[in-house]
């Protein structure tokens, strides 16, 4: 068994009520403890994590394909609201109850957006993209797609905007200004651009998982399948999305949500979450010596067994 990622074990699609479809793929026993996960940035079902944490705990892993990506119907437009509707279709005609969700990398806000409606019972969110747009872009001008609960201005950011890259930020404040226009540029991107662009300034500890010959084929066969109908299909949505200031209130969470980088991690967070943590009532920040942006597959053990006693009410 590969150590960071084997193939799933049954793969799928769901019927959404508008007739799209929601791809999905699943590790482990029909009948075990059901566990979502929200993956990074253009990957698709394929990839999971934690095989052998996975099989000794008897857990169901669930990956999911959000809209236009994989096998999922894309949705011009779509919202982290609408997302949240989807997952809870999904749920609910797959029995998964209400699970505990793990979003890693650009999939952390799609499941906090889960938290907040209510949808999981749960969140570990692993090296999660942050939210950016909200301490360098003021409310005022931001252009980004509109839903309730969007958060304020907070002063107590200027630290954290500081310490944003330039390259995001530029990024961030492009989307704020013109969201359509951002949307046509991610949609150039490719399976090809994404997979140098992952790679590209990592560290040693983040080169160990990603040039594993069983976690590199997995990976690109991720990245192969995510954008197979096109970047705009789903990718150029996601993307806006999560680089514009989220629209869904963090301090309406009331599902238990644990924050986990790796100390080394210099692309997700400016500060390893920690003004996010502060944002959510409640959450839990774990920074992990010696890891990096891998953490999701370095350090499955602690962050399933975490998700799990939080969901049971027992953390």
């Amino acid at each position: 068994m590969n150590r960071y990622v084997t193939a799933p074990a049954r793969l799928g699609e769901t019927p959404l009520p508008d007739g799209r479809l929601v791809g999905w793929a699943e590790w482990g026993p029909e009948d075990g403890v059901p566990v979502l996960l929200c993956p990074g940035a253009a990957t698709s079902r394929w990839l999971g994590f934690g095989p052998d944490v996975v099989a000794a705990r008897g857990l169901r892993l669930v990956s999911l394909d959000r809209p236009g990506l994989g096998a999922s119907t894309p949705h011009p437009g779509r919202t982290f609201a609408d997302f949240a509707a989807d997952v809870r279709h999904l749920a609910a005609r797959r029995g998964l109850g209400r699970p505990p969700v793990v979003g890693n990398s650009q999939g952390a806000p799609f499941a906090l957006a889960c938290a907040e409606a209510d949808v999981v019972a749960a969140v570990a969110v692993v090296s999660g993209a942050d939210d950016v747009a909200s301490a360098v872009v003021p409310a005022a001008v931001s252009g980004a797609p509109a839903d309730e609960g969007r958060q304020p201005d907070e002063p107590a950011a200027t630290g954290f905007a500081a310490a944003v890259p330039a390259h995001l930020r530029e990024l961030v404040e492009r989307t704020a200004a013109d969201p359509r226009g951002a949307e046509e540029f991610f949609a150039g991107f490719t399976a090809d651009a994404m997979a140098h662009l992952v790679r590209t300034n990592s560290p040693a500890c983040d080169l160990a998982v990603y040039q594993d010959p069983g976690f590199d084929a997995a990976y690109r066969r991720a990245l192969d399948e995510g954008f197979a109908q096109g970047a705009a299909a789903g990718y150029a949505r996601d993307a806006v999305l999560a680089m514009s200031r989220w629209p869904f209130a963090l301090d309406r969470i009331t599902v238990p949500v644990d924050l986990w980088y790796g100390a080394h991690d210099a692309s997700h967070s400016p500060d390893h979450g920690a003004r996010l943590a502060t944002r959510i009532p409640g959450a839990r920040r774990h920074v992990v010596p010696g890891a990096g942006g891998s953490l999701l597959w370095t350090d499955p053990g602690p962050i399933l067994a975490t998700l799990l006693d939080r969901a049971a009410g027992k953390g």
